[in-house]
């Protein structure tokens, strides 16, 4: 039902990377980041951390662990927004708050300094509508 969660994040100059590791691995049990390295507009080091994670075991727990973790806000907030997170390719968009992965809780943000999460929704046909139907079954919160 899910073929891949992807994750992205970026390591600023004025952030510890070991602690930007620890949110990840709040949500993403025993990540294994690819790590490249970048540059801002003045020459400042951004590293950007990122894995696809494609074993139905692992992306299962991930989702149990979405269902388990958020709040009752921000289960509503998915619930209404779920047609403008989903693309018609089936993606579902998402970002957490880092800082408060760090500190063990879930959050969502709007923020561009998050966790941004891609769940690819395996549909047959593929189609937006197709994905949401099936995003609604995964998600016991977007079912209520």
């Amino acid at each position: 039902m899910i073929h891949n969660i992807t994750y992205r994040t970026f390591v600023y100059s004025t952030e510890d990377e070991e602690k930007v590791t620890d949110a990840i691995s709040y949500i993403f049990f025993e990540p294994s980041p690819v790590r490249e390295v970048n540059e801002d507009h003045f020459g400042n080091k951004i590293i950007v951390l990122s894995e696809k994670i494609s074993k139905k075991r692992s992306t299962r727990s991930i989702a149990s662990f979405l269902n388990d973790n958020l709040s009752i806000d921000d289960k509503n907030t998915i619930k209404e927004e779920l047609s403008r997170r989903m693309d018609e390719k089936g993606n579902l968009f998402l970002r957490f708050d880092k800082q408060e992965a760090y500190d063990q809780k879930l959050k969502l943000t709007y923020s561009g300094d998050a966790i941004h999460m891609r769940i690819k929704i395996a549909s047959y046909p593929v189609s937006k509508e197709n994905a949401l139907k099936v995003a609604c079954k995964i998600f016991d919160f977007l079912d209520e």
